[in-house]
This record gives C-alpha cells, sequence and structure tokens, in this order.
C-alpha cells in the first residue's frame, strides 16, 4: 500500500497539475505558447482512471498535486517555456526573411 502510494504521488508530481485547470485547456490552441498542456491532459486522464478505481488516492493525488513546491515548479516551468517559444518564433521569422530575401530574392 505504502510503495503504491508512493508511486501515485510520484506520478503526480511528474505530471504537477491540478485537475481543473485541464479541462479549460485546449491541447492544439494555436497561439498557445504552454508547453505543460499534453502533461497536464495525461495527469488527468491517470485521476480519472485512479477516481474509478479509488476516490480517496485520486484525492490524494490532487493535494498532492496542489502543494506549494509543485506549483511554484510548474509555474517556473510555464514561465520558462513560454520564453523559450517567443524565441522560437522570432527565430522561424528572421530564418523566413533571410530565406525570402537573400535566397528568393524578394
Amino acid at each position: 500500500m505504502l510503495q503504491s502510494r508512493a508511486l501515485l504521488i510520484a506520478l503526480i508530481l511528474l505530471f504537477s497539475t491540478t485537475v481543473p485547470e485541464v479541462h479549460s485547456k485546449a491541447i492544439f490552441e494555436k497561439d498557445r505558447r504552454d508547453w505543460m498542456v499534453i502533461p497536464d491532459a495525461i495527469a488527468a486522464y491517470i485521476h480519472e482512471a485512479v477516481n474509478k478505481v479509488s476516490p480517496r488516492v485520486a484525492q490524494l493525488l490532487v493535494d498532492a498535486a496542489q502543494t506549494q513546491p509543485v506549483v511554484v515548479t510548474r509555474n517556473f516551468l510555464i514561465k520558462e517555456t513560454t520564453k523559450l517559444s517567443i524565441l522560437a518564433e522570432q527565430l522561424m521569422e528572421k530564418i523566413k526573411n533571410l530565406w525570402y530575401t537573400k535566397v528568393l530574392g524578394y
């Protein structure tokens, strides 16, 4: 019992999400810069599966996901991946402009 509880806590910490947030996010939004949406969706599916088997363990997962270290880490990851997304978009725009001006001569 203790091992399975530790495993479930490790899984939720790995995916680090709160369940209500997952259902409010679309996975493939065009302007989405939050890379945590796929782990969020996976965590929601795990929560739903665990909730069908044991609602008490599912509540334990939700409580673990809402602890301060998990929330702080998740917010940090979201903020940093958003910065990386913006930089990648800017790089792609520069490459596209170079392609059009230098290679194609537009």
